[in-house]
Formats: structure tokens, sequence, C-alpha cells
């Protein structure tokens, strides 16, 4: 279901084709988050017309609002939706965590589930690896995530090697159910395993290997891609990838800034969710391709070094809320697919923040999505030729 077609001999780059029931997916690539079921103030449509190709969804979230009856009952997510390309659910488990990290009165967490109050109407709920499992496959979706425990960099190390013993029996359990539910609904999507350990590699390493010996389809990197400063731990991304089997794909879970997308394809990783385009638009922030930019990446050795940080070479990032793009008359995006980008005006795009008007975070987040788009294709591109 993962075929590597080219890997670089610059980096640790790769390019490859996944093959789901909804469709091939080119990797590397980046997912948008439809949450709850929705890429925020951007419909199905939007996301087909800039050529967006797979999306991601939260157990978590669908679990509780609407709620299972109610997208079965329609034939699944992708129906639900009106989404008939390639979507990953994730395992529920990051949302579930930081509500209880965040306020321990609202759940636990056991070796044999997570108990957590619904910050919806305060109802209690019990998640379980085969509960998460069995959600993920009425779900419908093509790609699966393991429960894990997803604890924050910062806890002791007592606690982070609990929590790789626990992501390592939870994923054993994950895969038992996971071969039950394909009986039972006749079909294979990916199954993907979390690779916990925090900023320790040798926890890393431990959990890393007790995952492959159960067997996945894909390994994911667990935890936040930044310490509790909010610095890029590279050395702990580049060496996660390193623990992982080439033919397995490598999942970088919630990594979006542009320069780490860039650094992580070049130690590897092959897929990428994040918030960030859509999050950043909804508040009148929008990327840019600098003018004239060629995406060249000339220092192959300082991007493959961990600690070296890729400059913002490639694109800008303006805020659309500033007074000097009350007169900007310049297109919001003069090169976008989009007649909407090319036609709109920066001023009447400050103008719909100005009001709050919707228009303007539809406008911003997809301006912001294409770029992402072009960001993936520029960088398939690269390895393509050799240049990453």
């Amino acid at each position: 279901m993962f075929r590597i077609i080219k890997k670089s001999k610059k980096s640790k780059a790769r390019l490859g084709v996944i093959k789901t029931a909804h469709g091939e997916i080119q990797t590397p690539f980046f997912m948008p988050d439809a949450t709850r079921g929705v890429v925020k103030a951007v419909s199905s449509q939007d996301l087909r017309q800039i050529g967006v190709a797979e999306a991601v969804i939260n157990t978590y979230h669908l679990y509780l609002q609407p709620g299972l009856k109610l997208i079965t009952k329609t034939g699944g997510a992708h129906s639900f939706m009106n989404w008939n390309k390639p979507l990953l659910s994730d395992s529920g488990g990051y949302q579930v965590y930081s509500l209880i990290h965040k306020n321990h009165r609202l759940g636990k967490i056991t070796d044999d589930k997570v108990i957590f109050h619904s910050p919806l109407d305060g109802a209690k709920h019990e998640l379980t690896p085969e509960r998460s499992i069995q959600i993920q496959f009425a779900l419908g979706t093509d790609m699966i995530v393991c429960l894990d425990d997803c604890p924050p960099h910062d806890v002791s190390s007592a606690a982070m090697a609990k929590s790789v013993e626990r992501t390592v029996l939870w994923a054993k359990r994950c895969k038992l159910e996971y071969e039950k539910q394909n009986k039972k609904y006749k079909r294979r999507p990916l199954l993907f395993a979390v690779i916990q350990g925090g900023t320790d590699l040798a926890l890393r390493k431990i959990c890393a290997d007790a995952l492959m010996d159960i067997g996945f389809d894909g390994y994911g990197f667990g935890a936040r891609p930044v310490d509790g400063e909010g610095k890029f731990i590279g050395e702990i991304l580049a060496g996660t990838a390193e623990m992982i089997p080439g033919n397995a794909v490598r999942f970088g879970l919630g990594i979006g800034l542009p320069e780490d997308i860039v650094r992580c394809v070049t130690m590897g990783w092959d897929i990428f969710d994040c918030v960030i385009p859509t999050r950043e638009g909804r508040h009148g922030r929008l990327f840019l391709w600098k003018r004239n930019s060629k995406f060249q990446i000339t220092n192959n050795k300082q991007i493959s070094n961990h600690k070296f940080q890729i400059p913002k070479n490639f694109y800008d990032t303006i805020n659309i809320n500033n007074a000097k793009f009350a007169k900007d008359f310049k297109p919001i995006n003069a090169v976008s697919k989009l007649p909407e980008l090319r036609e709109y005006s920066r001023a009447y795009l400050r103008h719909l923040f100005k009001i709050g008007e919707p228009l303007g975070q539809r406008l911003a987040s997809l301006n912001n999505l294409e770029f992402y788009l072009n960001l993936m294709e520029k960088i398939r591109q690269n390895i393509k030729l050799g240049k990453i």
C-alpha cells in the first residue's frame, strides 16, 4: 500500500505513493485538519478546487459531536462530509490527554483505558484502544492511528518511561482489534502506530523497536515537534526517523511550519498535518511566496544538520489586519489559481476582517492551503530533480 519511487542522494528525502480505497497519494504530502469533519471556513468543494487530495479528521471530536450514530447513518465520514478523497483519522488520544493534563479533574489515564468528562456537557466517557479502533473503522477512513499515551515533554523520566510502556501495550491491543475489524468490514485501512519517548532518544528507540515487533504500515512522531520553549527538536525528529524501517510510512504529526516541513522531509518524514495554515488564515495571517522565489535549497549539508535553522528565504507572511493594507489594491494573490484570490484586493480582504465577515476567513484560509499544496509540490519536484 506504500511504495517508494525515488530516494534522494543528498538527504534522507524520498518520493513515494500511498494507495488507498479513495485514491493514490503522492508523498511527501500535507493534510489540512478537518478536525470536526470540516476544514474551518472552507467547503469540500473549495478543497477540491485548489487540489487538496487528502485530509485528517479527529476521532475524539467526531465521537462526541455529532456522534457515530449520525455519521454512520450517512455511510461514514466520507459521505457525511461530501468528500470522496482519502481521509486519515487520528486516535483521539492527543486531545484526551491534553484535556486531562490541563485539568486532572476532567479524567484519568490507566493502563486499561482513559476515563474523561466531555467538555461539551460533562458526560463521562471511556476510551480504550479497542474502542478507538472501532470508532475509526465506523468512520470509514483510509488511514487510522493507534491510541497512544501522549504526555508533555516536561514530565519526569519515570512518567515518560511509563508512557512508552503504555503506548506499546495499547498498540498491541489496537493491532488485535484492527484484525477483528478487518474481518467485520472486509477492508484494510493503513494502520499507524505512534512512537513516544519525549526528548529522550533512548526511550524513543525502546518504543520504536517494540512497535516494529508488532508490525504496522507506518509510524508517527508522538508529541509536539518543539520543546517547552518552543524550539524545534530537530535532533529528536531526525533520530526517530532513522529508527523507522525504510519501507514504512513516516508520519510527522502536528508538524506545520513551512521551514519545519522542509527540514523533516530531508530527515525522511513522508506525511504531515497541522492546523497552522487555516488557523493562521482565520486570524488574517497569509503565507505568500517571495517574489521570484525558485525554492532552491543550496546548502544541503546545513539542512541535514538538525540544529541548523532554515531561514525563511522562500516565503513571507503578512497580517492583513495591519493598517498598511487599508489602501493596498494589489490582488490578494496574483498567482493563485482561484479567481477570488486574483480579483479581490488586499484592501478589500482587510475590510472583510475588520467587519467580521466570514468571507475574509475563507479567502485567507484558501490562500494558505494553496500555498501549502504548492510547497509540497515544489518539495516533490526538488526531490525528483535531485536538489533536496
